[in-house]
């Protein structure tokens, strides 16, 4: 677990990814999307390396792992917007299983970082 910046860990940068992907496909959604779907959305799928960035910094097991829960939570808010994406006809499968395999990837990153987190005596 030694890093030097939030930006070196494996769930960061796929969480990353993520966003970015998610950036491109909402930029095709219908223009009525844009207030509503759109920005929760992207709302949401920021808040996941967003809060993995702070949890990052936070001195204690117990903040670290809050932020990482929030991140988790935005993660699976972002599930649901991509199953209402593809029944909204706004994706196709190709882009929904893409999005999905990146959330799972990031998903799990995440939680292996955090059994990790609970298992280290010296991290309080």
């Amino acid at each position: 677990m030694a890093t030097s910046s939030f930006v070196d860990l494996r769930m960061w940068q796929q969480a990353h990814r993520f966003v970015l992907e998610m950036y491109n496909l909402t930029a095709n959604y219908p223009k009525h999307e844009l207030f509503s779907l759109v920005s929760q959305f992207r709302r949401a799928s920021i808040s996941i390396p967003a809060n993995i960035a702070e949890g990052y910094k936070r001195l204690s097991k117990t903040e670290k792992l809050r932020f990482f829960n929030i991140a988790q939570a935005s993660l699976e808010e972002c599930r649901y917007y991509i199953i209402l994406s593809k029944d909204l006809k706004y994706t196709d499968n190709n882009d929904s299983e893409k999005l999905n395999q990146l959330l799972e990837e990031t998903s799990k990153s995440l939680n292996n970082y955090c059994e990790k987190l609970l298992i280290d005596k010296n991290v309080k």
